[in-house]
């Protein structure tokens, strides 16, 4: 009797584990487009999804409502992209790295200028620039992702919008027809 009892608990965390599996799957490209956005290039972005997906795994029971499971998972993730970025600040590289030694590919002019420009707005301004215009996320959905309010997310995005045209128009990339 106990070992049908072990086997019926062995079957329910398989079928757990493979739910799992298969939400995070669902939501791979999402996921990593959000921590590239963050972080700037692949190899961190992949480990951040790997930490992400980990801390997930070990924090599911405290997932009350299965049905958000999607702005819950992105939330870690986005927290560990901040621990990442933290951890960043502390380190001081001795010299530039250059994976396997290739040649950084190309991109236009006007993209690097976004990205700097991105890169100089505020953390909790971009984190909503970057769900709103990049993964195309509702201000509901940014607001259930990061715990916040609506309006705090629309007063975020205000702002956000506004230090990204500044930083643009600094550098001249900013080009308005109505002007």
């Amino acid at each position: 009797m106990e070992n049908l009892l072990d086997g019926e608990r062995v079957l329910a965390v398989e079928e757990e584990e493979q739910q799992f599996i298969r939400q995070v799957a669902e939501q791979r490209k999402i996921l990593y487009g959000i921590a590239y956005s963050y972080l700037r290039n692949e190899p961190d972005a992949l480990e951040v999804l790997q930490e992400s997906t980990y801390r997930a795994w070990i924090r599911r029971n405290s997932l009350k409502d299965p049905g958000r499971f999607a702005p819950w998972l992105t939330r870690i993730l986005i927290n560990c992209c901040k621990d990442e970025l933290k951890r960043r600040k502390r380190l001081t590289p001795v010299e530039p790295v250059n994976p396997g030694g290739r040649i950084m590919e190309m991109t236009s002019d006007r993209k690097l200028d976004m990205e700097q420009a991105l890169d100089g707005v505020k953390l909790k301004y971009r984190q909503v620039l970057v769900l709103k215009y990049y993964q195309d996320m509702t201000v509901s959905e940014i607001a259930e992702v990061l715990n916040r309010p609506e309006g705090t997310i629309k007063t975020w995005l205000n702002k956000g919008l506004k230090q990204l045209r500044d930083k643009l128009k600094r550098k001249g990339a900013w080009e308005h027809d109505s002007e």
